[in-house]
């Protein structure tokens, strides 16, 4: 069969979910998703969270769809629009410059999208970032784009451009006012530091009250202290956190990443209406973590929070067994005793007496839902299995397990 008629084609691709250590707050461009500061994250490991996109054309389909988590969605919205725009606009430039054979695919065919998350979904676990990242990755396959991502994923979500790449990555936030050079680049690779772990500590996982898109808009228009961070202060956060990651140094890793996140929320109070997205469990774990840290005399431990209250918790992976001792002591598991600790395996530890005073606090049972123990991963893959596509051959999502 010419390959022009192949009635459907599929592709199927996984992307990460990213932690910003520098975080990325407020636009300078709505529409083009131009931020007003650079920023930095950390890529989690897919084995624990990610999301799993399916995108099909064929010149069957009528219209384009999209299903995520199962449910179809507006296929309408402006973000996804833009991102779909995109990667047309891409496949079609390509084609035009003519250094290859036309792509057989018609540019016009519909696409079928279904997406699901193994994570909950809009629970400040950075869903979008890993959405959109994968929705890019998997159209540009789909489409036979090569070029950079990093504009189609950000037209999504900002962050989601960081998510096209495993290790340590920078998003630049550019100067151009076309967006041209705002772009995501790494840092370091996922292996630069095997040691690293990370603890998702979750406090909830339901809808947060004020989405970050509007919450950003608020914080840009009322916020002096937002200004004054993005001008003042992050771009010799940005040069210090290079150097702390490039030279593997927690103590400064740790203690700068508590900073920039105490600072982000800041400005969330200093937006008016104030915003804020930290619980009283939230304001407990940032005291746990600074009294573990205060009884071993070093930085050991820090939290990054954003726009939601679970915690993001870095470590060096000798320091898990007694953090997490250290949490199920100030927050003990209700009923899930078995279930609390997800992901990477841990190795029970006691926590010892003189650590036990040094935390000095009544214990919150059930403040913390679960963990997910993960640690730094790579970025976006093709999966080739067609057993994993979530679209069947008739371009529909298949129907669940």
């Amino acid at each position: 069969m010419a390959s022009e008629e192949k009635p459907l084609v599929v592709v199927t691709c996984t992307a990460p979910v990213n932690i910003a250590v520098i975080k990325y707050w407020g636009k300078r461009d709505e529409d083009l998703v131009l931020p007003i500061n650079s920023s930095l994250s950390v890529t989690l490991h897919q084995d624990q969270l990610k999301t799993t996109t399916t995108a099909a054309i064929s010149k069957d389909f009528t219209e384009d769809r999209i299903w995520l988590n199962g449910r179809e969605e507006d296929v309408g919205q402006p973000r996804l629009q833009a991102c779909l725009r995109e990667i047309r606009r891409l496949a079609r430039k390509r084609r035009s410059t003519g250094d290859e054979d036309p792509p057989p695919l018609s540019l016009s065919y519909k696409v079928h999208i279904a997406s699901v998350n193994n994570f909950p979904t809009a629970a400040g676990l950075a869903s979008s970032a890993a959405g959109y990242a994968c929705l890019a990755y998997a159209l540009a396959r789909v489409y036979g784009v090569d070029s950079d991502l990093s504009e189609v994923a950000r037209r999504g979500s900002g962050s989601a451009c960081r998510s096209l790449y495993g290790g340590f990555v920078e998003w630049q936030m550019g100067e151009r006012a076309d967006g041209k050079d705002s772009v995501a680049r790494q840092v370091a690779p996922e292996s630069h530091w095997p040691e690293l772990r990370v603890l998702i500590l979750v406090v909830s996982a339901d809808r947060k009250l004020m989405g970050s898109t509007a919450g950003m808009r608020t914080s840009v228009e009322t916020s002096p202290l937002l200004r004054f961070r993005a001008e003042a202060v992050v771009p010799g956060r940005m040069a210090e956190m290079t150097h702390c990651v490039r030279e593997r140094d927690f103590q400064g890793f740790g203690r700068l990443t508590m900073k920039d996140s105490n600072q982000f929320h800041a400005t969330c109070l200093d937006t008016f209406p104030p915003i804020s997205y930290l619980s009283d469990i939230s304001r407990r774990i940032v005291r746990l973590v600074h009294c573990f840290n205060a009884h071993h005399g070093q930085t050991k431990v820090a939290y990054t929070f954003d726009a939601g209250p679970n915690a993001v918790v870095f470590t060096l992976d000798d320091t898990v067994p007694e953090f997490v001792a250290a949490v199920r002591h100030c927050f003990p598991p209700e009923s899930n005793g078995d279930k609390f600790l997800k992901g990477l395996p841990v190795r029970p530890a006691s926590l010892s007496d003189e650590l036990r005073a040094a935390l000095d606090v009544d214990p919150t049972p059930g403040g913390v839902k679960y963990i997910i123990a993960t640690q730094v991963g790579p970025g976006p893959q093709t999966l080739d299995d067609p057993h994993a596509h979530l679209l069947g051959p008739d371009g529909l999502p298949k129907p669940a397990a």
